[in-house]
């Protein structure tokens, strides 16, 4: 970020408007013990010599634009970032640490958000999205609330397909442990071939919600229709955790009968980076509007019959009473939210489906050579979109080692989360993955 210097005048200005004399007087509330505690950091370095050290250190990491050939995923994908992505999200009138919410002065980033909620409500089928969450766990873990909130409490069984992502329901386990609920599903030894009818038996009265993924974690797509009428008869909502770039493909989680969408958007123009910041997205039918967490921004007309827009909702405990708050969730991703909105804005419908359709012929194309090597062979015969799993005749680490050593990122190891998959390797293709890069993945297993 841009360096901003201030001149001693004007700090003196700043501390006789806030009615203190020194920058001192600022800290009085703080134990005189506690402001300047010896910290034990290494000689000071000049601007040059700092910039040198960082880049030295950088140096020393691989990534997936310069070294590596990458088919990891499971959960962030290596996709295009076009560069007006970058270039509108440093825009001065965007980039800033705190996102503005002032209508008399902040139309530009209250528009971004309105546009980027009405293509997500677009996106998957559903009618209001709020303004992002951190990532796609938080999202997944804040429709719990939802419906701990809908239900006000009476409802306290919790239903999660255990091809959820496991981290997602290790966030979800997190959030709700002093809540007093009961979980059913969530077991990393339960049947993974077994299709969503299996989780039906486990919905009954007193089941508030149903989580499932949508492709699954191991990359397959269900049509979760039935199950969904099913969860409904039973009186409990549905929430689906959906990858936004497989939407563009398939039926939507609207169609299917969801009555919340969440995922995470990283896939829409926001990079791999180091895990994170991400961007989680937050979608619901109307009628479970005000038990939504997060921020709504709607559009209307000023006094003069100009459009605008202004934060129409806004349940957390900053803005209403805290018994009354849904979710102690304080913030959104305003710049990655502004970066999805452009990436959806620049691609288009059109642009979206070819990367989906680019993601889905690729995935195949690469299943298909691998399953030809002796040893190997895909794991689930369920139709996929641009995850599979690939049976490996070694542990999954040693063959990952193996593909890192010649300079290949494989696929994420299952049996660090599944007892049952050692030697299952999930493999992610996306438009970023060329057709030689995918049959040097096939030479180089082959060799092994």
């Amino acid at each position: 970020m841009t360096y901003i210097p201030i001149s001693p005048n004007e700090r003196d200005a700043m501390l006789k408007t806030v009615g203190v004399k020194s920058l001192d007087d600022l800290f009085d509330a703080v134990p005189k013990k506690h402001r300047f505690p010896k910290l034990d950091l290494p000689p000071a370095l000049t601007e040059m010599e700092a910039a040198a050290h960082l880049a030295d250190m950088a140096s020393s990491n691989e990534n997936v634009r310069e070294h590596l050939i990458s088919f990891l995923g499971a959960g962030a994908y290596n996709h295009y970032v076009p560069s007006v992505v970058d270039h509108m999200l440093r825009r001065g009138e965007f980039y800033t640490a705190y996102t503005p919410y002032q209508p008399e002065i902040s139309q530009g980033t209250l528009q971004a958000i309105f546009e980027y909620q009405s293509l997500m409500t677009n996106l998957t089928g559903m009618d209001v999205s709020n303004a992002s969450h951190y990532d796609g766990a938080t999202a997944t873990a804040e429709a719990v609330n939802l419906a701990y909130a809908q239900f006000r409490g009476k409802r306290k069984k919790i239903v999660i397909s255990p091809t959820v992502h496991p981290q997602y329901r290790e966030v979800i386990r997190t959030y709700t442990q002093a809540m007093g609920l009961e979980t059913a599903g969530d077991d990393p030894n339960a049947d993974l071939e077994a299709g969503p009818e299996a989780l039906t038996s486990l919905i009954d009265e007193s089941t508030m919600l149903v989580i499932v993924q949508y492709p699954d974690f191991f990359g397959r797509i269900h049509d979760y229709t039935k199950l969904i009428e099913d969860a409904h008869a039973k009186g409990s909502l549905v929430c689906i955790v959906a990858n936004p770039t497989a939407l563009l493909m398939l039926k939507t989680p609207g169609d299917m009968g969801a009555d919340i969408v969440v995922g995470e958007a990283q896939p829409f123009g926001i990079p791999l980076w180091y895990g994170g910041p991400y961007l989680g997205f937050f979608t619901t039918k109307k009628s479970y509007v005000h038990k939504m967490a997060g921020r709504l921004v709607g559009e209307t007309i000023d006094n003069r019959g100009q459009r605008s827009y202004v934060l129409t909702l806004t349940s957390r405990e900053q803005h209403i009473k805290r018994e009354r708050a849904t979710s102690n969730i304080c913030t959104n991703q305003g710049l990655l939210a502004l970066a999805a909105a452009v990436y959806m804005s620049t691609l288009g419908k059109t642009g979206l489906e070819q990367v989906a359709n680019l993601c889905y012929q690729k995935a195949h194309y690469a299943a298909g050579e691998l399953s030809k090597i002796e040893g190997f062979g895909l794991c689930f015969m369920e139709p996929f979109f641009h995850e599979f799993v690939l049976c490996t005749p070694r542990p999954a680490g040693e063959v990952n080692q193996y593909l890192l050593d010649n300079g290949i990122l494989g696929g994420y190891d299952l049996g660090r989360d599944y007892p049952a998959l050692q030697n299952h390797i999930l493999v992610a293709v996306t438009e970023m993955n060329s057709k030689d890069e995918i049959d040097t993945l096939v030479e180089v297993l082959k060799e092994m």
